[in-house]
């Protein structure tokens, strides 16, 4: 499976549902995105049950500010709506097939408890 263009647009709709979304964040100046961008292409082909977009941050630069991205690339890893990785530099591609597997391993009910847990301790700390 090609990979597919995130927009402010579509972002949402592409990451809020059940599955495993893997985001590159990149520009065109950027080297070690274009670097990354064949490891990538690669594992989308390898990878066909997930889904693998890419957000120009020259274009998107309001969807990439909203995430806070101040190094490119960055990889987002979005499994069931949930973040569940965010890192920037370029990953060699059995890094990618290692994080892709690790991904595909995690017990989402454990992943969504501990987030409910760590809001709820942030929350404590407000009051």
């Amino acid at each position: 499976m090609a990979t597919i263009e995130l927009t402010k647009d579509n972002f949402g709709e592409a990451v809020s549902g059940p599955g495993t979304v893997l985001v590159d964040f990149w520009a065109s100046w950027c080297g070690p995105c274009r670097q990354f961008a064949p490891v990538f292409e690669d594992a989308a082909e390898n990878n066909p049950d997930l889904t693998f977009g890419k957000v120009d941050t020259e274009a998107e630069a309001e969807l990439a500010q909203a995430f806070g991205i101040s190094s490119i690339p960055t990889l987002l890893v979005v499994r069931d709506g949930v973040v569940v990785y965010a890192q920037p530099g370029a990953l060699p591609a059995p890094a990618l097939a290692e994080l892709i597997g690790k991904v595909r391993d995690l017990d989402m009910d454990e992943v969504r408890e501990k987030v409910r847990a760590a809001e709820e301790a942030a929350g404590e700390g407000k009051a």
